[in-house]
């Protein structure tokens, strides 16, 4: 049994979109870095979206969209899973055969559709949306694991790092 990459895709940036909730009232999060070389926390979230779609599109044999064109963050994940979920899964018929393009920094990749998603796609995809997480984290966001994959729940104030508060649930 295998979960689509829709799916997956989806479901996270749907928990992306939940943080960006949470985080509507702390906006220098959107500027805001982990370190000054690295991409702020609004292009952390583009990436992600964008490696959404890198990696779908070519699966399902079409050229890669995106919907940065003005638009706000939520607007953009919104359209992103519009989109996603709009394609047909026959499209992803022989996609794990299928050779993908996509280029890496100044590499050009090309590899077979299932490496593709598994060992390039899925990993940026998740990277991006891990230091977005972690940037919000560091600015004091009230945002915690739950957030991130939606499973997670802690009593108010738990905290491995501090034995004696509230245990977990």
């Amino acid at each position: 049994m295998s979960i689509s990459a829709v799916t997956i895709f989806c479901r996270s940036l749907r928990r992306l979109s939940a943080m960006l909730d949470q985080l509507a009232a702390q906006p220098q999060i959107l500027t805001a870095r982990l370190h000054p070389d690295m991409l702020p926390f609004a292009a952390q979230v583009n990436a992600a979206i964008s490696f959404a779609l890198r990696g779908c599109c070519p699966l399902a044999g079409r050229e890669v969209v995106n919907f940065r064109d003005g638009d706000s963050l939520h607007q953009q994940i919104a359209r992103t899973i519009a989109y996603l979920e709009a394609i047909p899964e026959q499209a992803f018929e022989g996609a794990a055969g299928r050779l993908c393009h996509d280029r890496a920094g100044f590499a050009d990749i090309v590899l077979p559709g299932d490496a593709f998603l598994h060992l390039y796609i899925l990993p940026n995809f998740y990277f991006h949306f891990s230091m977005a997480y972690a940037i919000a984290r560091s600015c004091g966001a009230p945002i915690g694991k739950g957030d991130f994959d939606g499973y997670h729940l802690y009593a108010p104030g738990f905290s491995f790092e501090k034995p004696g508060l509230a245990q977990p649930v």
